[in-house]
């Protein structure tokens, strides 16, 4: 059933160059899974959460991740933490749409 849902949702995500499309996979009360899709040359501004962990799994394509001052081509299948606080974003910097998931758990003021 969840693995129907992320087919679905990385089906119905095609951002143009420079665009960013969204999905939300899963939501509970303390736990965020969000699906990001980035068009070429497009970017998810580097921002923090200074209460909770956020995981990026790579699913298709290379992303470049961004935390701190530091940046890394991560391929699919890929797997990136983000502890508490640590200040991170992603960008495309291929010519093709690139996707992955990022898990945010607690959810801010879940606990």
């Amino acid at each position: 059933m969840a693995l129907e849902l992320l087919a679905d949702a990385l089906e119905d995500l095609d951002p143009d160059e420079g665009e960013v499309d969204t999905a939300e996979l899963v939501v509970t009360d303390d736990v965020l899974v969000k699906l990001f899709a980035l068009g070429p040359d497009a970017e998810l501004d580097a921002h923090e959460h200074a209460d909770s962990t956020n995981v990026f799994h790579v699913l298709d394509g290379e992303v470049t991740v961004v935390r701190d001052d530091e940046t890394e081509a991560v391929a699919a299948p890929g797997v990136v933490l983000h502890e508490r606080g640590d200040v991170h974003g992603a960008r495309n910097e291929t010519d093709d749409v690139v996707a992955f998931t990022a898990s945010l758990c607690p959810l801010p003021g879940s606990g």
